[in-house]
């Protein structure tokens, strides 16, 4: 994840610290050369100067002794601009850096801080506000568990994405995670259009010891993810995933095949899965499919590579869905919860 929140926030504070011991460096010379005048001309009594300080003026002493500080909006105006690049530059989308450099505004502008805690205040302030942008993930397994008591049927989960996202190793990366938190699992492949990729589910269902069930290529995935569900409700069996065909957001025909799928699976759950290190591209995805058939949950994969951690805040933010899991690796172990506060804390603040 990135860090140059934690640079570029230590330089800025530096730099309004600087400006305001300028600022008062000014003031108190100002008023050091009044005070002299008005004291010539006999209107002030002015204190002596107290031996050992090396030979400070009292306007000085006290100008010292002011600790706290102001940011005006014209210096916020000036350090906002050089941060709104960096969020660009980091994989946040436009308006969200906006929505970012807004809330900071309204947060730290005319408000009063110590002087040596403005670096602290400013990380504080925007700690909040990502904190805010994030919406907090719910646990899959307590969903899971809550409709098996209610209803006694099996929770599904459907997954979308376009291809090389990495969407069937996450799904048989959730499954292993489910399975260790003792949830029975069936998946189901459902991408019966990309060469190969039955085989690959089918392999990793074997790895990890979970049932696939699936149809030749061509078949109605509708059709295969009904099978499934029925399989695990005659077997007992907590949660089923559902596995689709990579797609292009813009290809209007495949979506509409999601919408099928959506329709007969009655899916409880809709997560898409995008990669965390393209951008704006995954935002847009996620838009596509939200629209197409409404997404509940996000998963982001390579997220050990990512650098940026842009992606994290601009889908979350246009989507205000949760990110339930990143991706860190190729084993099944290398997936992680997604928690606000660490995410936070890697971005350096």
């Amino acid at each position: 994840m990135f860090k140059f929140f934690k640079e570029k926030i230590k330089s800025w504070a530096s730099k309004i610290s600087k400006d305001k011991k300028e600022e008062t460096k000014e003031i108190e010379e100002k008023s050091g050369k009044r005070a002299k005048k008005l004291k010539k001309e006999k209107k002030i009594q002015i204190p002596e100067e107290v031996e050992g300080e090396e030979g400070k003026s009292f306007f000085q002493k006290i100008g010292e002794k002011i600790s706290k500080i102001r940011i005006s909006d014209k210096e916020f105006e000036i350090y906002s601009e050089e941060l709104k690049m960096l969020l660009l530059e980091n994989n946040v989308a436009f308006h969200v850096a906006e929505k970012i450099i807004g809330d900071l505004k309204k947060k730290i502008v005319n408000q009063e801080f110590l002087k040596k805690e403005v670096e602290e205040q400013i990380k504080e302030a925007l700690k909040d506000i990502i904190e805010d942008i994030l919406i907090e993930p719910f646990d899959v397994v307590k969903k899971i568990m809550e409709k098996k008591e209610k209803k006694n049927e099996p929770y599904v989960i459907l997954f979308c994405g376009i291809n090389g996202s990495g969407k069937t190793t996450t799904i048989a990366k959730i499954a292993e995670h489910l399975k260790k938190r003792y949830v029975s699992v069936v998946l189901a492949a459902g991408d019966t259009f990309r060469a190969a990729s039955i085989e690959q589910l089918q392999k990793h269902g074997e790895r990890i010891g979970v049932k696939v069930i699936s149809h030749d290529y061509g078949s109605d995935p509708a059709s295969i993810g009904f099978d499934a569900i029925n399989y695990a409700k005659k077997n007992n069996v907590e949660a089923v995933l559902i596995d689709t065909a990579g797609r292009m957001h813009t290809a209007k025909n495949l979506l509409r095949e999601m919408e099928k799928i959506t329709r007969v699976c009655k899916p409880d759950l809709k997560i898409f899965i995008g990669e965390s290190i393209t951008g704006n591209d995954a935002v847009q995805q996620a838009e596509a499919f939200n629209e197409a058939i409404g997404i509940d949950a996000i998963v982001l994969t390579k997220a050990d590579i990512d650098e940026k951690g842009g992606t994290s805040l601009s889908i979350g933010y246009v989507l205000r869905k949760p990110i339930l899991f990143l991706g860190t690796g190729q084993e099944y172990d290398k997936i992680e919860v997604f928690d606000k506060k660490k995410f936070v804390e890697r971005l350096g603040l």
